[in-house]
């Protein structure tokens, strides 16, 4: 499979696992082809994201350990960059997706909790580095209009990981996706939006037997409850806050 410059390049933590001793020297390359291999699949219901992977639009980067803060500084950095970067009429897609060595063991709560943990940690980061909130969306996670930012530009997160109830949740590895908003906003200006949402219902239902229950429309009800792919209680209470914005 080709890979461009968008792909995974080492961090600094990139190659610790082998450091500690643990036997897997190799991990990043698997963290990266794990995720590739999945989103290649044929029957992989979003169309989305193998549009990203066939335009070279997709980057990932390696972390360690999704219920460590330790990568989250050098996370933020890479998605300040990935929000500067200028689209291209070429790649309807781009995604920057965080590939986690683990745990592997985390059930569907245990990983709702780290996905929401490693949110919160890379947005302090990013209020750090002075960067205020997407101005056309809500920083408050109960609002229909919430959306995550960093680098100033909204993003939609997909949580992946091996114990989700979901199949085309499921990964070998935890692993958290930013779609960048605008990417959707450009589908509804062209009227592909809604022809592009069907599609990836009815090829998700094929997937795994079932409808979606968690999936609904940006502005119905709050995103923050699709992020982590378990179906959450109708009273859930999201944990997210953004630094130094209003809830």
């Amino acid at each position: 499979m080709q890979t461009s410059d968008t792909t995974y390049r080492p961090g600094p933590h990139a190659h610790s696992c082998a450091a500690r001793g643990c036997g897997e020297a190799h991990l990043p390359d698997e963290l990266e082809e794990s995720l590739r291999g999945l989103i290649a699949r044929t029957d992989f219901p979003c169309v989305g994201a193998k549009a990203a992977l066939a335009q070279s639009g997709l980057r990932i980067e390696a972390a360690g350990d999704i219920t460590s803060s330790a990568d989250d500084a050098r996370i933020q950095r890479a998605l300040a960059r990935w929000s500067q970067m200028p689209t291209t009429d070429e790649a309807d897609f781009r995604s920057l997706t965080v590939v986690y060595h683990g745990p592997r063991d985390l059930d569907e709560r245990g990983f709702e909790n780290a996905l929401w943990a490693r949110v919160a940690g890379i947005s302090a980061a990013d209020s750090e580095c002075g960067f205020a909130p997407d101005p056309g969306f809500s920083t408050d996670p109960d609002d229909p209009h919430f959306a995550l930012s960093f680098g100033g530009r909204a993003y939609f997160a997909v949580g992946l990981h091996p114990h989700a109830s979901r199949r085309a949740r499921r990964l070998p590895f935890p692993a958290i996706v930013f779609n960048l908003h605008n990417q959707f906003e450009k589908l509804r200006a062209e009227d592909r939006y809604e022809r592009m949402r069907e599609v990836i219902l009815a090829r998700d239902e094929a997937f795994d037997g079932e409808p979606n229950p968690m999936l609904a429309r940006h502005g119905e009800v709050s995103e923050a409850r699709q992020y982590s792919g378990r179906e959450v209680e109708a009273d859930w209470a999201c944990p997210f806050f953004r630094p130094g914005s209003a809830k």
